[in-house]
């Protein structure tokens, strides 16, 4: 396994910087030009063609794409994004002030998901063809299908502005500077139900199902009839048997959700005016600030290759007669 490990490390070196190349020439090539849209308005006399010029010299636009390619590269072997082009701060520093809003509010939702999908799912695999089976299975479908952008406005109009019953923006109150800390805790509570609600539907819709069928694809094999002709009970079959043998496409399943962890949700973020990485992200693509999406692009990517490692290396402790050569 670690000859392994290793190979699959010196696999990321290449298809990180694939990824970054990728990346660079998406958002350079898109319309829009960063000076222009923060100048938009002002292109008159008091703001010169000369001034557009050396506006777009001091942020290196004015060089061959190639050559600002490599000179981000240099930067980022250097573990340097650059400055932001909308206020001029280090990359990594605005990053790093938006991280904790978005890991709170990802790390609760996730937490949700999969201590209430995972169970809900074994659940409906265990009561098969059941009438709970076929009603949960009709509300999870609902779930799924229900886009969060959409169901965030409905929460908003319901139980923000008709009913007044929770805070509809931002992570906390205005006054939330006065207050001791209980009340400010339940404050930030209040404010987080919102896009949490959000953020889990979905997912756990999705997660459950997905354990459902793992799991009834998994009872239909021939170990698994053993087991039962042995007398062993339902439970013993599914959880220690079954779900076993399960884990491999949800452990999966799981790596691909801990990029999710940082990147953030963008849309929702955005709605509910959250300040983490996705509001950031929104801003930065707005705006054209290259320098802040090519260091969020590049933290998402290595941490998807990171999570699919550790993914395929859990194989063989979850599954021994996996061997790695």
């Amino acid at each position: 396994m670690f000859n392994y490990s290793i190979r699959r490390v010196l696999y990321l070196i290449p298809t990180l910087f694939g990824i970054t190349l990728v990346t660079f020439l998406v958002i350079s090539l898109a319309p829009g030009d960063p000076v222009s849209l923060q100048q938009s308005g002002l292109m008159n006399a008091n703001f010169s063609q000369k001034a557009y010029d050396d506006m777009r010299r001091l942020y290196g636009l004015d060089k061959p794409l190639h050559v600002r390619y490599f000179i981000w590269l240099d930067r980022f072997v250097r573990f340097d994004f650059g400055n932001s082009f909308s206020d001029n701060r280090p990359v990594t520093e605005k990053i790093m002030e938006k991280l904790p809003a978005t890991l709170v509010l990802n790390i609760i939702s996730m937490f949700l998901t999969i201590s209430i999908a995972v169970p809900a799912g074994i659940l409906s695999a265990m009561k098969h063809k059941s009438v709970y089976d076929k009603i949960s299975g009709l509300i999870f479908y609902m779930l799924y299908s229900l886009p969060n952008f959409w169901l965030a406005l409905l929460l908003i109009t319901l139980l923000g502005l008709k009913l007044d019953l929770l805070p509809i923006y931002g992570i906390e109150s205005d006054q939330s500077a006065t207050l001791t800390f209980f009340p400010w805790l339940w404050d930030r509570i209040l404010h987080l139900i919102l896009p949490v609600t959000c953020l889990t539907l979905g997912g756990f819709a999705y997660l459950s199902r997905f354990c459902r069928g793992i799991l009834l694809e998994v009872i239909r094999q021939d170990y698994i009839r053993t087991a039962w002709a042995k007398g062993l009970n339902k439970r013993t079959v599914i959880l220690k048997h079954a779900f076993r043998n399960a884990l491999i496409p949800l452990v999966t399943l799981f790596a691909l959700m801990v990029p999710l962890l940082v990147s953030g949700s963008v849309i929702l973020e955005y709605i509910f005016n959250w300040p983490g990485i996705g509001q950031l992200y929104f801003n930065a693509i707005m705006s054209r600030d290259y320098p802040t999406i090519m260091g969020l692009s590049v933290i998402s990517a290595i941490l998807v290759l990171i999570s699919n490692l550790l993914a395929d290396l859990l194989y063989a402790l979850i599954d021994p007669r996996i061997m790695y050569k």
